[in-house]
């Protein structure tokens, strides 16, 4: 069975930009970040109970592989066929390997000074105001998926959107400009609720006074400590990994 039936089998499409949740214009940098946080979630060693990660796992991997070679990309986006016999391919190759490459450790240091650089950032003010327009203005949902923030950052995040509505860059959605009084203060117990279990987590953790930043952005609106850390990391791992091997050219096209 070739990479776009198993695809089809596995996700449930064969347009294996589909399968990344981008479209055809997507950038490199936007089909490696992709490919990170969809394979994340059927990584054998984070999904024990789906009997396909495995094989969703090497799908993906071969799916990257493709997309990440400009000349296999160009014959699939023109002509919509995989090069099954190309090395690209090769059934030899060690997916889990390739992804480690591609992928390395960060480290908590690592993550605190993306922290300091990131705030107050061209790169912030784009991702918020793109989080804005993806959620229609609710600020619960952009606050839960901001990078690096916590309750504190929120009159800042606040006032980014503001500016932006003001000079016509984006619309003025009625969940932003008219949110409920009642809605702010559930955001905030949240918050406050939030904070008590980071603390509890800075001293399971071990960490110091000076990483307490860390703990707020790691215990966000999130549903459990272990999805907020990767969550973060993805983010981060995605964004500013090494570039991994290229792969080698094909033979021919099939589908």
């Amino acid at each position: 069975m070739g990479l776009l039936e198993r695809c089809l089998e596995l996700f449930n499409t064969s347009n294996l930009y589909e399968v990344l949740g981008i479209n055809k214009e997507a950038s490199e940098a936007d089909i490696r970040k992709n490919y990170y946080k969809v394979s994340l979630k059927v990584h054998p060693d984070r999904a024990p109970d789906d009997p396909q990660a495995t094989e969703k796992f090497q799908v993906l991997g071969k799916l990257y592989a493709v997309l990440s070679d400009k000349e296999q990309r160009a014959v699939y986006d023109e002509q919509g066929l995989v090069d099954e016999e190309s090395d690209v391919l090769s059934q030899d190759r060690c997916w889990e390997e390739y992804w480690r490459l591609l992928f390395p450790k960060i480290t908590v240091q690592d993550i605190l000074e993306f922290e300091k650089k990131y705030k107050g950032s061209d790169e912030e003010r784009e991702d918020v105001i793109r989080l804005y327009v993806q959620h229609e203005g609710d600020m619960d949902a952009i606050t839960a998926s901001a990078l690096c923030s916590s309750q504190e950052d929120e009159p800042r995040l606040c006032r980014i959107i503001q500016a932006a509505i003001k000079s016509g860059e984006v619309e003025a959605f009625r969940a932003f400009t008219k949110e409920s009084r009642a809605k702010k203060r559930a955001r905030r117990k949240r918050a406050d609720r939030e904070r008590e279990e980071a603390e509890e987590m800075q001293k399971e953790m071990g960490l110091g006074e000076d990483e307490e930043s860390l703990v707020m952005m790691l215990k966000k609106n999130q549903q459990s400590r272990e999805r907020n850390f990767n969550s973060l990391l993805s983010d981060l791992e995605a964004k500013y990994s090494q570039k991994g091997t290229k792969p080698q050219k094909g033979k021919r096209a099939k589908k």
